[in-house]
């Protein structure tokens, strides 16, 4: 069998259809090499989800700093940071990146962009401590979130000229599988060595090889076979990239998928509080944190294959049920700590319904990247990202706030608020058109 074969076989296989060659959304001479550009994005993806998975920002990087003797106030900018500092700046990006026929180097710069800045902050975990290895780690974040950024505009923009319709949420569902696994062994790890100590030169030699990771995502990524696509615009960059803000007024389908993304940033939020509401009743430990690392691998690789099969049929139904499942178990927690609250000093309780959550975020992330993808075509979805994306970022900026109801609420309390705007979201899901016909 010649390796073409091969790979078609594969590719097939992973999509599970007789039908493997129907291409929608993507010129004759894309479909042609769908097959190859599949196996190749997920290679990337699966390097790129290691890369992230060893380098986690809401785990690692915060007991490197503690463990530096970095003050608190400069560990509190790290999720902020991480999150909308890839967000933000993504409607100046995509203005660029609109004038490139071909896109994928723009992934691919971002890749290594990311390498240089992990690999930075294990130099720093290395040789400095102190208010200065936390200035450090944060400026070499900041250029990692934004590098995030680039690959992010460029990614869905590649994969909507090279993956056609159908396939996109399965490209999804296997790479987030993937991750699940290297998750689960990472989880494993923190279990099996709960109580003996992880020193900064061990972060240090793990966020390097976070670093050769995202060096080999790039590489894979730049042998995708991506033809040139419609460029658009011209002048100033930021000028073009703002005037797209319009589209939140003109594109009502786009209007009220931004609103329910927002609304269903509920389920991220959540989490958090998930970890400390367990801390609160059963201590704090590596061992109980590797269970929650062990829940949210296992959540991903045993959900996400379903969740992007399931999208490609109906994105916005993946999205609702994923919602369902958070906002659930959101309002079960508050009852439970509420009226039994005993039953959350059991060990796997919290762990496990943890590991619901994360079923539910990752529908909910692979049917809205799925939909954001089918919603637009041509450079409109590279607008659509970029916008989406950029307001995100900015309803992030502010999210963290909500900490401060805790004293008026108490932790059961925010996950039952969370999970009320959740029910918001799940409403107006309710209300999008399918993208997938």
């Amino acid at each position: 069998m010649s390796s073409k074969s091969k790979i078609d076989s594969i590719y097939e296989k992973l999509v599970d259809e007789e039908d493997a060659r129907v291409c929608k959304a993507i010129d004759e001479k894309a479909c042609k090499v769908v097959p190859g550009n599949f196996l190749l994005t997920i290679i990337s993806y699966f390097f790129n989800k290691l890369a992230d998975s060893v380098s986690n920002t809401k785990v690692v990087l915060p007991w490197i700093m503690q463990s530096l003797n970095v003050p608190l106030y400069l560990i509190a900018f790290l999720v902020p940071i991480r999150e909308s500092g890839s967000l933000l700046p993504q409607l100046i990006i995509a203005a660029y990146i609109r004038k490139m026929p071909i896109r994928k180097n723009v992934w691919v710069l971002g890749a290594f962009l990311q390498a240089f800045s992990m690999i930075g902050i294990g130099v720093v975990a290395f040789t400095l401590e102190g208010i200065m290895a936390g200035y450090m780690i944060i400026l070499l974040l900041v250029i990692f979130s934004l590098a995030r950024g680039l690959s992010s505009v460029a990614a869905k923009d590649v994969v909507g000229k090279t993956i056609p319709k159908t396939r996109r949420g399965a490209l999804n569902g296997w790479s987030g599988s993937v991750a699940g696994v290297l998750v689960v062994l990472l989880g494993g790890y923190f279990i099996i060595n709960g109580e003996k100590p992880f020193s900064p030169s061990n972060f240090g030699v793990l966020l390097t090889f976070a670093g050769i990771f995202w060096l080999l995502a790039g590489i894979v990524y730049s042998k995708i076979v991506e033809y040139e696509g419609e460029t658009e615009g011209g002048g100033n960059a930021a000028v073009v990239a703002f005037k797209k803000l319009s589209i939140l007024k003109t594109d009502k389908p786009f209007r009220l998928f931004v609103i329910t993304r927002a609304l269903f940033l509920c389920s991220v939020l959540s989490a958090p509080f998930y970890v400390v509401l367990a801390q609160k009743h059963l201590g704090s430990n590596s061992y109980l944190l590797g269970m929650f690392i062990l829940s949210s691998g296992m959540a991903s690789l045993l959900s996400a294959p379903i969740w992007g099969k399931f999208s490609d049929v109906s994105s916005r139904k993946v999205m609702i049920i994923g919602a369902s499942i958070c906002t659930v178990f959101g309002f079960l927690i508050f009852f439970m700590d509420l009226l039994f609250s005993s039953l959350l000093s059991v060990i796997w309780i919290m762990p496990l319904f943890y590991f619901f959550l994360s079923i539910g975020y990752e529908g909910i992330r692979i049917g809205r990247k799925t939909y954001l993808v089918d919603l637009a075509e041509g450079n409109k979805r590279t607008d659509y990202v970029a916008v989406s994306n950029t307001l995100i970022g900015i309803i992030l900026l502010f999210s963290g706030f909500i900490g401060t109801l805790n004293t008026s609420l108490g932790v059961a309390g925010i996950i039952l608020f969370l999970s009320l705007i959740g029910l918001l979201g799940i409403y107006l899901a309710l209300k999008l058109p399918e993208v997938e016909d």
